[in-house]
Parts: C-alpha cells; structure tokens; sequence
C-alpha cells in the first residue's frame, strides 16, 4: 500500500504554540508530500493567521469547529483528512527534523496500523518542563508505559505522537469522548478488533508541556480517576501495577506514622528509592536543578495518580457509580 500522511492537529487557544509546530514543519528532511489538518476547537485566541503565514510554505488544511475536546476534534480532522495514513500530534510537540523519515522508515519495515512515539525534552525546555518529562517517561516511575520499548505493558499509543490508519480509523470510528484516557481506551478497541499497535522508538518528538506544579498535579490526578473507568469498559486490560502509586502514598503515610513507634525501615526504603530516582534523573538530565525538581515531579505524580486511582476505584469499583454522573469534567458532551 502507497502511504500518503495527514498530519491532525487539534488546537484550543494556543497560537503560539502552532507557530513554533508549523516552523518545525517546514525543517523537515523528508522531501514526502503530506498534508498538515488543524483543528480549531472553539478557541477565542485564534491560530488562523498564524495558519494563513505558512500556507505557501505547507500543504495545511484549518478548520473551525464548536468546542468539543480533544478526542472528538481529532476524529473530525480525521474525517476531513485525504491521507490514508494519520499522524496525530498534540499543538504542544515540536518534531526533529528527520521526524517523518523515520516514521516512513519504520513503517515501511514493520507495518502497524497503530503506532506510538515517544517525548523528549529539547533543550530549549524550562527546567520545570525537563524535570516533568523525567517524571513522565522514566522506566523507575511511569514502567515506560508511555515510550519506552522495555514498557512493563503492552504498549498503548498516546495521542500526543501516534500514528492511525484510515482503516483502523473507519473501524472503531477514532476515540471517544472520555478525557483524559481516550488514547488506551482506543488501543484496547483496536486490539480487540484484531489490529495491533507498536512503540516506534526512533520517531520521537519534543513535548514542551506548558504547565506548571499546580497543573500538573490536575493533569496526573485525572488520569489516576480515568484508570479504573477504562478497567471497567475493559476488564481484561486490569494489572496491580495500576495500584502502585494508590500504595506509593499510603507506604508513605505510614511509614511517617511507624517513624512515632521508632520504626524506621519502611521510611529508609522510600528515600532509598528517591536517592535512587536522583542518581538516574542526574545520569539522564545532567543538571543538578533539573534533577532536584524531579524528584518534586515524581511525588506530584504519584500523589495525584495514587489519590485519583483509589478515589475513582471506591466509587466505580466499589460503589459501582456510573463513570459520567460521577465525574462529569472527564467527558465532553455529545454534539
């Protein structure tokens, strides 16, 4: 089969950030013909103008639409897309200039209609925004689930870089309008009507993240509520390795507990883990400032995920609560 690309874009107020994805664009080694599909989801601070600059420079289609979240701009980019082969990127990802040469390559030599990317820290970053991204793909505290080819779990592409065909598009019609968790909710969809996904290492892109402590915390808590909504659409996918960070942080509580009955071993565990977290982080990153802030991220991350995990498993898992009246802010309306 002849691949031909689309590129889709959903964007929600973030013109600058376009700009700086667009600019990566025209950098691109790969002399292939692809069109770029930027959806515009009901922001108030457009992107058309910063769209209209590059139009002579790349193939890009803009479209306007009501705000209906992520998931559902993705597959209304995907329906107006005249590629066969979708590239989905978030408008915070910057791509390195042999990005979709090695796409093609890999494509070309292992076949998937489903793949995933991983995200890496340009160094431009913040050192907040490096620190995060340690904490978001590091094997010691993620498992490498979202990038990682020695991924503790069968790999579940995240739309921040995936790769879709029309195929698989048009058979499960892309993803619902859980968020966030509409990515694994359309891996597991896709694996269960036989297609299969792969981790393309090689094909790589910067996500800058623009967030900060605060909101980062809100970020992981919602993906800790959004777990036990998936185990429950799909049972077969459940693992105790999703319990983790729920245990993280009552090992945590209790060991500061024991500490009042002078026992002490189960808090010498945890900063024997952080003391290791800090000597892979300066490996990694090579910046003690950098390093230092990992270590924030990683408590932020498993505090938010471990207390939205247990919160979501208590009244969906236990209490048997309908996902959507429970949580409402998860799901964007139907249109």
């Amino acid at each position: 089969m002849q691949l031909s690309f689309s590129f889709i874009i959903p964007v929600y107020n973030r013109p600058n950030e376009i700009e700086e994805l667009l600019q990566s664009f025209a950098k691109l080694e790969d002399t292939t013909e692809f069109e770029i599909v930027i959806v515009e989801d009901g922001s108030t601070d457009s992107s058309e103008l910063v769209v209209k600059n590059y139009a002579s420079q790349l193939n890009i289609a803009y479209y306007f639409k009501e705000n209906s979240g992520p998931g559902d701009s993705r597959n209304f980019g995907m329906q107006k897309a005249k590629g066969n082969y979708f590239i989905i990127l978030d408008s915070d990802c910057i791509l390195p200039n042999q990005y979709l040469k090695e796409v093609k390559k890999t494509l070309n030599s292992n076949y998937v209609d489903c793949f995933g990317g991983p995200d890496a820290a340009h160094a431009s970053f913040s050192n907040l925004q490096k620190a995060i991204n340690f904490s978001m793909t590091s094997f010691i505290t993620t498992g490498g689930i979202r990038g990682n080819k020695n991924s503790v779990d069968k790999f579940q592409p995240r739309s921040f870089n995936m790769g879709l065909s029309k195929k698989a598009f048009e058979a499960t019609q892309g993803f619902g309008r859980i968020h966030p968790g509409e990515d694994p909710d359309l891996s597991i969809r896709l694996w269960n009507l036989g297609f299969e996904t792969a981790f393309f290492q090689t094909a790589y892109v910067y996500h800058k993240r623009r967030i900060s402590w605060s909101k980062f915390y809100t970020q992981v808590n919602k993906f800790g509520m959004v777990r036990p909504i998936l185990n429950k659409w799909h049972p077969e996918t459940k693992k105790i390795t999703y319990w983790f960070p729920s245990v993280f942080v009552f090992g945590v509580m209790l060991s500061v507990l024991l500490t009042f009955i002078n026992v002490l071993l189960p808090l010498y565990l945890i900063l024997g883990y952080y003391i290791l977290a800090f000597i892979i982080a300066l490996f990694q990153t090579k910046n003690i400032v950098v390093t230092f802030q990992s270590l924030i991220a990683i408590t932020i991350q498993f505090f938010g995920y471990g207390i939205g995990f247990f919160k979501s498993t208590f009244f969906i898992g236990i209490l048997n609560r309908n996902p959507e009246q429970q949580f409402p802010k998860l799901f964007f309306k139907s249109k």
